[in-house]
């Protein structure tokens, strides 16, 4: 079933979604159930699912966990490409791309795959999302959760200083460039035991990966949090326009 992102009904389905109004969107789907397995149609061609809605960035709206579980008990593909005709991102890995663990959480426990590929980040998994957008929540739970550390920078980010060793234990002489990109997540991921590890191992201190114009210490000195600066957003949108104070 696919509809359109302009139609009201579609908008109504949307806003339901981002608000939390998760009554709402129980009525909706309980009056058309092929919605929770609809993709919706964008003005461009391309098209996604309502749980790729609810993980959508910057992620965190209300309900969201509940949201996801409504869908999943409704028969949502939990495991839905964004790109229909080809694999692409998943609902978790948008979730993983925003740090929004407790709706990824949701999605694993509905029984999401934690595998699937397709990620905005070289092609791979939610693991791989999570690491490269600096999202250490989602990151820790997946792997906690039974997400494997095939990639030695991914060990490295995670501070899994005896994973990383056991990549050298496999292939004595890793590539120099393969050897930085570690040392670099290391610093990201803010783990000082990996990273001396890696120095010893050859890794040069001051290199900067193409998709970064930081130094290993520059990274580690701005500690990239998606999950905290989420929450600076609101704290600021709050400043900025108060919450009005709870009815009687």
């Amino acid at each position: 079933m696919k509809i359109n992102e302009r139609d009201d009904s579609t908008r109504e389905l949307v806003r339901a979604v981002r608000q939390g109004s998760v009554e709402a969107l129980k009525k909706l789907l309980d009056a058309n159930p092929d919605l929770a397995r609809a993709r919706i149609v964008g003005q461009k061609g391309g098209s996604r699912t309502l749980l790729h809605v609810v993980t959508d960035w910057p992620g965190f709206f209300p309900q969201g966990p509940a949201t996801v579980r409504l869908l999943s008990a409704a028969g949502a593909d939990l495991n839905a490409s964004a790109d229909e005709d080809k694999p692409g991102e998943t609902p978790l890995h948008w979730a993983a791309s925003s740090d929004d663990v407790e709706v990824a959480e949701a999605l694993v426990a509905c029984g999401a795959n934690i595998e699937p590929q397709g990620g905005s980040i070289a092609g791979g998994t939610p693991l791989e999302n999570a690491v490269g957008y600096g999202c250490w929540r989602v990151g820790y739970m997946l792997v906690n959760r039974g997400a494997r550390m095939e990639k030695l920078w991914i060990a490295a980010a995670m501070g899994r200083t005896a994973r990383v060793e056991s990549f050298f234990a496999a292939n004595p002489a890793p590539a120099g460039q393969v050897i930085n990109q570690a040392f670099w997540h290391a610093c990201q991921g803010g783990h000082r035991r990996t990273a001396e590890y890696l120095l010893s191992r050859g890794a040069d201190v001051n290199w900067k990966p193409d998709y970064a114009n930081e130094t290993a210490l520059e990274i580690a000195e701005r500690a990239p949090d998606t999950g905290r600066q989420a929450l600076v957003n609101c704290l600021r949108e709050l400043a900025a326009k108060p919450m009005a104070p709870p009815s009687p």
